[in-house]
């Protein structure tokens, strides 16, 4: 994975457009320590740091298809590489830092040129298969509070001017592909539209369900249609009545008697009663 990105970074300097100065120099991954010595003008992309991109993380899984059916697995890991970019020369005194500011000034402008690395530049494993999401970069940024005073105090070498290069690769983690057969039929369960049904509950006047209530129905004429016995949720149903207007009364044992006129219509099938207390 990273030597893939190392190819792809190298790719973007001995690319035929790049300056010449630039593409003419040795690209180099190595260390830059007190025993880092090129005989020639040099660029040296030093990996220093590896983390993950928390504001790209993704974590639903990810569904593809397949041959019968579908597959799920973990969304790739979004991973942010930093470079640290030197210039040196094999020159001594002025000319030194002449050369490695002109390469190091190349350098910034040519990979500003590239906010994403395309498939012309990524190579093996980045490029085949392809990455899920374009591998992005980000030239000379310095994050908050981090120096590099540290870092060259490390090295044990005199502080150098450099280039932060960030790039963003998309990593697959390890995982367990679930497969799911092909849906092919849907059965649709019945509804209240299918089996309509005059329902409702009775309940306390602190809404509480009230059980084994007596709910009688009465047509418009005040004549009795059929009597129901509510359940421990306090529910009640009267099916395969006709759409229409009806009286509901309830009775419960330590409540009063209520009564409730209800319009029963598709749109309109449930009606609860609440029964006050003496």
């Amino acid at each position: 994975m990273f030597s893939d990105l190392d190819a792809s970074l190298r790719a973007l300097f001995t690319d035929p457009t790049a300056p010449p100065d630039l593409r003419t120099a040795d690209v180099s991954f190595d260390t830059p320590d007190a025993g880092f010595r090129p005989a020639q003008a040099t660029v040296d992309l030093f990996l220093y740091e590896v983390t993950e991109n928390r504001e790209l993380r993704d974590e639903s899984r990810v569904m593809t298809r397949t041959a019968s059916g579908y597959a799920s697995r973990l969304p790739s890991l979004r991973v942010d590489c930093t470079y640290l970019a030197t210039t040196w020369s094999s020159h001594s005194g002025g000319f030194k830092a002449e050369e490695e500011h002109r390469l190091l000034g190349l350098l910034l402008i040519w990979l500003s040129r590239f906010p994403v690395i395309d498939g012309v530049h990524l190579q093996g494993g980045l490029k085949n298969p392809p990455q899920p999401f374009p591998v992005s970069t980000v030239v000379a940024r310095t994050r908050d509070g981090q120096g590099m005073a540290h870092f060259w105090s490390a090295l044990g070498i005199p502080p150098r001017p450099a280039v932060s290069i960030t790039v963003t690769i998309s990593v697959d983690p390890f995982d367990e592909v679930e497969e799911f057969p092909e849906v092919r039929d849907v059965h649709l369960l019945p509804t209240a539209l299918d089996h309509p049904a005059l329902a409702g509950r009775v309940r306390d006047q602190d809404l509480t369900p009230l059980r084994d209530a007596t709910v009688t129905l009465l047509d418009d004429g005040g004549r009795e249609v059929g009597t129901r016995t509510t359940d421990e949720e306090g529910a009640f149903a009267f099916p395969d009545v006709a759409f229409a207007v009806y009286l509901l009364r309830a009775q419960a044992a330590g409540h009063e008697d209520a009564e409730r006129a209800v319009r029963y219509a598709r749109d309109s099938q449930v009606h609860d009663v609440v029964l006050p207390r003496p």
